[in-house]
């Protein structure tokens, strides 16, 4: 126990000394050394004013008015009134409040640190029939790995040789153990339940998905957002208010005492603890269900939006369409067009173009590399072939080219052209089911507060309007390329707008909106880096359950910060009384710390009705 208590103190040092200053002049107070004891406390407070006063008048230097001015009035007037004990429980309630606060900080981000805790750093790999331990960075695609029972799967593979139940709920909030085996892909940083297996690394280390979740989660564990002063909106009017009631009770008794029970009593850390608190706990939680939050600046803005927009391959459909149908032209074979589009589109990694090289193998078409590749995000791509120029896209870019679509080759679904040497080949339509999952969230986002819901997509009109039927969204905007997007959500009329999107494409739309969301991170990672919040579980609904989780958050961080606001105000009437010391007002207010932590930590229980 006191070896714990020796621990405590060295990590949090200021409060040690204000600690061990408090017991010293108690022990010299009982023994009748007065004078001895209120210097002690007098340097103490004074010692503890310094690096307040200067934080202080940093920021009024830079034109912020926090209302840590609150707490330097309060200890200097303890001082100079020479009320030292008043002065010393209030510097108690300061350094022990951010104790606190750093405890509930690391216990709300429990969840949110887990992945980085079980990074692992070695790996069993099979290389010439031997097995060698190496340095999980220097596994390459190709290299085969045993994984042991209770060992971190190191990079992302598939399953050669071997089956087990494997957990990813720090992944992905599944907490069923899902059972692998051979020719089942692992994500790297999944738990091997039961048995060994062997797979075959798909990616280094360095590429698995994994790392990327790694990275968000340290950018989310690092961040310290605007929202942590949410106190400081209030503040200019609490801190009026209360110099107006602390100096109306002086004047009216003339009475100098009377200005500091007051002032006592006002002291800001519910209003400075309660906000961060509940911003981390909401985090934490929502990392508890595969949702990393980078910023708390973003769940203070999604827990405020009014429209959310969605992209639709691969967040409202299953994002794995397949070839519907295929048209051709000018003389070209429908082997041909899957022969010439799957040479080009299998340097894509857009599910449009994983289909076409699918649908390629099917047929038992060898695909032979295309050359001088290059992409236009939202438009096609163009390459050579055997001498050839190959074209593939949506219609705008193949009309670009000067060559005409003529209206037999129009399709009702997702269609991509292809020409060849400035003729027109062919089309490839695509199908692509809704989510089942799609109707239900979008039931839940009207019961959570959302007013509008819009689909914004790069596919045709009509096919576009037939999904937003099945799915249930409102309006629709399609034929839009990236800059589009921007602009639709631009126009919305309710705001703040969320953006919900998974593809390369998306990513400079969820850089523009007010939130970004990118659903699955085993999707693109342009689109991850791009957004504010990541959904790491390929699951729909996750976006209505980070809603609710932004939502209730920062409801019980304004209820904290008024909760504080209120009760210091209540505190501020009965101490201009003059019925209570000082030093009792600083006793209570310690109280009222507590209350307000504790009901800013609700933020990571579990989800009640809010009322």
């Amino acid at each position: 126990m006191i070896k714990k208590v020796i621990k405590f103190f060295k990590h949090y040092k200021q409060l040690g000394f204000v600690v061990v200053s408090i017991l010293a002049g108690l022990g010299l107070d009982l023994g009748g050394y007065d004078i001895a004891a209120h210097w002690i406390l007098g340097i103490s407070a004074s010692i503890n004013l310094m690096p307040l006063l200067w934080g202080m008048l940093q920021d009024l230097r830079s034109g912020k008015y926090g209302v840590d001015i609150l707490a330097a009035t309060a200890i200097l007037t303890s001082v100079v009134l020479q009320e030292f004990w008043a002065a010393m429980v209030i510097v108690v309630m300061l350094t022990g409040g951010e104790a606190l606060e750093d405890y509930a900080e690391r216990r709300a981000k429990k969840e949110l640190t887990a992945l980085l805790s079980r990074k692992p750093k070695k790996a069993h790999v099979l290389r010439k029939g031997k097995t060698l331990e190496l340095k999980v960075s220097d596994i390459v695609v190709g290299d085969k790995v045993i994984i042991l029972p209770g060992e971190v799967v190191p990079v992302d593979g598939a399953i050669i040789e071997g089956t087990s139940d494997f957990d990813e709920s720090a992944l992905t909030g599944e907490s069923m153990l899902l059972t692998k085996q051979v020719g089942d892909q692992l994500l790297s940083g999944s738990i091997n339940i039961e048995g060994a297996v062997t797979i075959k690394a798909s990616h280094s280390a360095a590429d698995s998905q994994y790392q990327q979740i790694i990275k968000l989660v340290q950018s989310a564990a690092a961040s310290q957002a605007p929202f942590v002063r949410l106190a400081d909106r209030y503040s200019i009017p609490f801190t009026i208010l209360a110099f107006m009631i602390a100096g109306t009770a002086w004047l009216v008794t003339g009475d100098a005492i009377r200005f500091l029970e007051v002032i006592v009593v006002a002291t800001p850390c519910p209003l400075l603890l309660g906000a961060p608190i509940a911003l981390i706990s909401g985090m934490s939680r929502a990392a508890k269900h595969g949702i990393i939050v980078k910023t708390g600046s973003a769940l203070e803005r999604l827990g405020q939006v009014e429209t959310i927009a969605f992209d639709k391959t691969g967040t409202l459909t299953r994002g794995a369409p397949t070839v519907g149908s295929i048209k051709s032209y000018n003389g070209f074979s429908k082997q041909d067009i899957l022969r010439y589009a799957a040479a080009l589109e299998q340097s894509s990694p857009h599910v449009l173009a994983q289909a076409v090289v699918t649908a390629a193998k099917d047929e038992g078409i060898k695909i032979n590399p295309a050359k001088q590749v290059k992409e236009v995000v939202g438009h096609g791509l163009m390459g050579r072939l055997q001498g050839k120029t190959i074209i593939i896209g949506r219609a705008f870019y193949i009309q670009q080219s000067g060559i005409k679509i003529p209206h037999d080759l129009s399709h009702k679904q997702t269609t991509s052209y292809l020409a060849i040497d400035g003729k027109l080949a062919g089309s490839i339509s695509f199908v692509d089911e809704v989510r089942p999952e799609t109707k239900n969230m979008l039931t839940k986002l009207k019961e959570y507060g959302i007013k509008h819901t819009l689909m914004v997509t790069g596919d045709n009109n009509a096919t576009a309007q037939a999904i937003a039927k099945q799915a249930g969204i409102e309006t629709v905007v399609a034929d839009c390329l990236p800059g589009d997007k921007i602009h639709a959500i631009e126009n919305v009329r309710y705001k703040p707008v969320a953006f919900v999107g998974d593809g390369v494409n998306d990513a400079p739309v969820l850089t523009a909106a007010d939130v970004g969301i990118a659903l699955g991170a085993r999707g693109s990672t342009a689109a991850s880096e791009s957004a504010d919040i990541v959904i790491l579980l390929d699951d729909v609904e996750k976006v209505a359950e980070s809603l609710k989780i932004a939502k209730r958050t920062f409801y019980i961080a304004k209820q904290s910060i008024l909760m504080g606001i209120l009760m210091s105000i209540g505190l501020m009437g009965i101490f201009a009384t003059g019925r209570f010391k000082p030093v009792h007002g600083a006793l209570i207010q310690e109280l009222v710390d507590v209350t307000v932590i504790f009901n800013a930590l609700r933020a990571h229980g579990s989800f009640k009705k809010q009322s």
